[in-house]
């Protein structure tokens, strides 16, 4: 009894009182849908009877259905090339504010790369639709100047489409986890290497890199995630074939009447991306301990 009032007295006992009501909305609002989603895999349905018995059918089928693994792999191939490609662009955004900047305008510079957070993730969709359009801005520009004589079909309603537009999208997201990374690398480290007849390239992999490796994985980890469950751009640049996983996710909770189906289906893909994320992970810690 003793114990338990020290406890309660205790930092412990306090720090869990404050997060106790953010716990439990997590709980409410992300848990619990997770499981009755799990639970819901494991049952089937017959159009508008739903059956609650015990059955592996809906992996069977989300596992073995060719249709089902081309998704997925095309999902995981678009997210690879989303993620490589917006990490690519914001490393030398987030380095440029972290290194040429001057500290009292990197608050500005952050601010401006906030800038899209303002606007509507659907209105910036719509954008690149009538950039990347048949008679869209590129097009449009490309014909004036005389350099196509018709319109290109290859940059919109396809995968390059998605990966452009997601990239875009993603980029601010990636560039903040970044520049934190960049932020605490001691510059001393640096200037030693430079005493030492390091060139610039080299200071940049032997230090500048390895310690900045904790942001772009959190950076690739933060886009990596979200992109391979987007069913909003692929509906809407992606055309036929440019399709994700989570679209027939949709289809099969709404148009296919088949929710458990569904289930399944965004349950193998969490698991996939739960294990691409802890080899970015594991790889991270490789790379860090090869590097010292």
């Amino acid at each position: 009894m003793a114990r338990l009032q020290q406890w309660r007295r205790g930092e412990g006992a306090q720090g869990l009182f404050l997060i106790s009501p953010t716990l439990a909305f997590s709980l409410l609002l992300l848990a619990v849908p997770l499981v009755m989603v799990i639970a819901l895999s494991f049952w089937t349905q017959d159009y508008l009877t739903l059956h609650r018995t015990f059955s592996l059918e809906n992996y069977r089928t989300a596992w073995t259905e060719p249709m089902y693994q081309y998704l997925m792999m095309r999902s995981l191939k678009i997210s690879i090339l989303v993620t490589a490609m917006t990490v690519l662009l914001a490393y030398p955004v987030a380095y440029f504010i972290s290194f040429y900047v001057s500290p009292k305008r990197k608050a500005m510079w952050i601010f401006l790369i906030t800038i899209p957070f303002w606007t509507s993730y659907l209105m910036r969709i719509f954008l690149w639709k009538v950039i990347l359009g048949y008679n869209g801005v590129i097009n449009g520009s490309l014909m004036g100047l005389g350099l196509i004589e018709q319109p290109l079909s290859f940059i919109l309603y396809n995968q390059n489409a998605v990966v452009l537009t997601l990239a875009h999208a993603w980029v601010p997201f990636a560039i903040l986890p970044i520049f934190v990374a960049l932020e605490r690398v001691d510059r001393s480290l640096i200037e030693a290497a430079e005493d030492l007849g390091d060139s610039k390239l080299r200071r940049f992999f032997r230090v500048t890199l390895p310690l900045s490796m904790p942001g772009v994985i959190a950076a690739t980890i933060i886009v990596f995630i979200p992109t391979i469950g987007d069913y909003v751009t692929p509906r809407l640049v992606g055309g036929p074939n440019g399709l994700m996983i989570a679209n027939m996710i949709e289809l099969q909770f709404k148009k296919a009447n088949d929710a458990p189906l569904g289930a399944a289906l965004a349950i193998s893909a969490m698991t996939i991306v739960t294990c691409v994320a802890l080899i970015f992970i594991w790889l991270n810690k490789k790379y860090i301990r090869a590097t010292k």
